[in-house]
């Protein structure tokens, strides 16, 4: 299912929220939880911004359904920007936003289960599948990058169809390296190190996620889709042994 067909439309009137963060920075938040069009209004809010090029704005980042402005304010008073963001928030319908242009459709080729990705069987139970089911949903769902967070260039992807809103574990896996796909919550984490983690590992991917030589260290941006075709570990082994993009492939969306 395309990213652009799930979730709910927030209903709440008090959304966007406008909100002071430190004494250089505005966070727009465009609901309390997740949905796709909170995230596809994060994610629109922030082009915007960049868009609009206001001097003495010296970052932009976006969460899962925020957005963050730091400025100058002895560029600019906080009253100035606040008004700035305002107007600019009352321009449109943002949970309706087309997403940013310059996005990117990845294919990440995965191995499912095997001692690669030793709880897919786990998962796959508490969805309610079998493993060849969790391992067809898993492969052809299209998640969109919804934030980068808790590691250098470590995607947040979703949302999975609703079998997969299972829970964290209640104990850490003590490790799990670089390139694991693990699913909670109708979500994906795709880790970019080796750290411990309370989602469950999945799938094993080869790509590098973070590669600070590269003019762009961050692999995957915001609004990217991916999908995770499956594919066999000796053909894993071969793409990691071929770069660290592991035999990941990208397109221009349009």
């Amino acid at each position: 299912m395309p990213c652009n067909e799930v979730g709910v439309m927030p209903k709440d009137a008090s959304w966007p929220s406008l909100r002071t963060a430190g004494f250089d920075g505005f966070l727009v938040s465009f609901a309390r939880s997740l949905s796709e069009p909170a995230n596809r209004a994060a994610l629109a809010f922030r082009a915007a911004v960049e868009q609009a090029g206001w001097a003495g704005v010296h970052e932009t980042s976006t969460s899962l359904v925020s957005t963050y402005l730091r400025f100058d304010p002895l560029w600019e008073t906080h009253d100035e920007m606040r008004a700035r963001l305002a107007k600019l928030i009352d321009t449109r319908d943002w949970f309706d936003a087309p997403l940013p242009e310059g996005r990117r459709l990845w294919r990440i080729p995965t191995v499912y289960g095997t001692d690669l990705a030793p709880q897919l069987g786990e998962a796959a139970k508490m969805a309610g599948l079998s493993e060849a089911a969790a391992i067809a949903s898993l492969s052809e769902t299209r998640v969109r990058v919804q934030t980068i967070g808790f590691a250098p260039g470590q995607p947040y992807l979703g949302e999975l169809p609703a079998d997969w809103d299972i829970p964290r574990q209640s104990e850490l896996t003590a490790r799990v390296p670089v390139g694991a796909l693990t699913v909670a919550i109708r979500q994906i984490v795709l880790f970019s190190v080796t750290a411990p983690t309370g989602w469950r590992h999945v799938g094993q991917t080869a790509i590098r996620l973070f590669q600070p030589e590269a003019e762009h260290p961050f692999v995957l941006r915001p609004g990217d889709e991916v999908i995770f075709p499956a594919t066999t570990p000796e053909a894993l082994s071969n793409m990691r042994d071929a770069g660290p993009m592991g035999g990941a492939e990208a397109e221009a969306l349009k």
